[in-house]
């Protein structure tokens, strides 16, 4: 497996090795000890999601509080998204920087986002995705940010179908303001807990 660091700090591009043949294919799309030995970290997996979307939908830019957070492996089993991880973490030297992985069912790369990072993604086709998480989904530490934020600035359609969440999402700014955002101290400290 080839793993690539993204821009935003703890954020990694895993891409599989395929094995093909007149039968088919195989591949490893994803493997803890290898997310492991990359991040330091232990994957407790908590939870798989499975999202169906048409082509042009956004979904994000989602987190959830820390700690404990939600992070996220996240890889495309059918169709392609283009998949954003956004640096929410007030006090990272990225904070409101962005990082973007093509998710596809030819490559079936993976990207891992941790816990304080945001994740968005715009189906380019009719797609299928898949999630798994370290911990279960918990809606009252859920949060939203806007995808169609200018300060973040993703390149996204203007006129991309959102859910009325996401649509009435906050800005970044905002999302400051009313003391949501995660410390990049506190997701530290917390990715050192996981690590253990």
């Amino acid at each position: 497996m080839e793993i690539r660091a993204l821009s935003v700090p703890d954020c990694l591009e895993f891409v599989p090795l395929h094995h093909r043949d007149e039968r088919g294919e195989f591949l490893e799309w994803f493997r803890a000890d290898e997310l492991q030995a990359a991040t330091g970290r232990a994957f407790d997996l908590q939870q798989a999601n499975l999202s169906v979307s048409a082509a042009d939908v956004v979904r994000g830019i989602h987190f959830s509080d820390v700690p404990p957070g939600q992070g996220k492996y996240v890889v495309a089993m059918s169709g392609h998204v283009t998949d954003y991880v956004v640096d929410l973490r007030v006090g990272s030297p990225s904070f409101g920087a962005w990082d973007l992985v093509e998710l596809d069912a030819e490559r079936r790369s993976a990207v891992f986002i941790p816990e304080g990072v945001g994740h968005a993604f715009w189906a380019r086709t009719d797609a299928t995705v898949a999630y798994l998480t370290t911990d279960v989904y918990k809606p009252a530490h859920d949060r939203t940010i806007s995808p169609l934020d200018p300060e973040i600035g993703l390149p996204i359609p203007s006129d991309a179908k959102l859910s009325p969440k996401d649509a009435a999402a906050p800005t970044l700014a905002e999302a400051a303001e009313q003391g949501w955002l995660p410390s990049w101290d506190a997701c530290r400290r917390w990715y050192q807990e996981v690590g253990r």
